[in-house]
């Protein structure tokens, strides 16, 4: 049996500021990496005061592209997060399952919404 790993994001991001999807990116890859070999992950998000839904989007929204909701409740839990930012982990969470659930037609209602700058050309 394989033994459930911690990630403290300020470690991986080597900073309390979380706002970059690069960095996202980098969380990203330690979780899926975990994920797919079956270990449950706790990620950490001790010493870390900002955070924006870039960030979120990168590390943890686009796992739903790759993982279903069932492996990601059942492997993933987060500990030390401030009420705010779990908020925020909320929405980035329930937009990347409505995202995933039908990329086309998101894509679509994005277009639609700001207009397809190729129009005309």
């Amino acid at each position: 049996m394989q033994k459930d790993v911690t990630i403290s994001i300020f470690e991986v991001v080597g900073s309390p500021l979380c706002v970059a999807s690069g960095d996202g990116q980098k969380v990203y890859e330690r979780l899926a990496s975990a994920l797919k070999e079956g270990r449950g992950v706790l990620l950490s998000f001790h010493n870390v005061s900002t955070m924006t839904s870039a960030f979120l989007n990168a590390a943890i929204g686009q796992m739903y592209g790759e993982f279903s909701e069932e492996q990601i409740r059942a492997l993933l839990k987060v500990q030390d997060m401030q009420p705010d930012d779990l908020a925020l982990l909320k929405r980035v969470v329930e937009t990347a399952k409505q995202y995933f659930k039908d990329p086309q037609k998101f894509d679509q209602a994005v277009r639609d919404t700001l207009g397809d700058e190729n129009d005309g050309e």
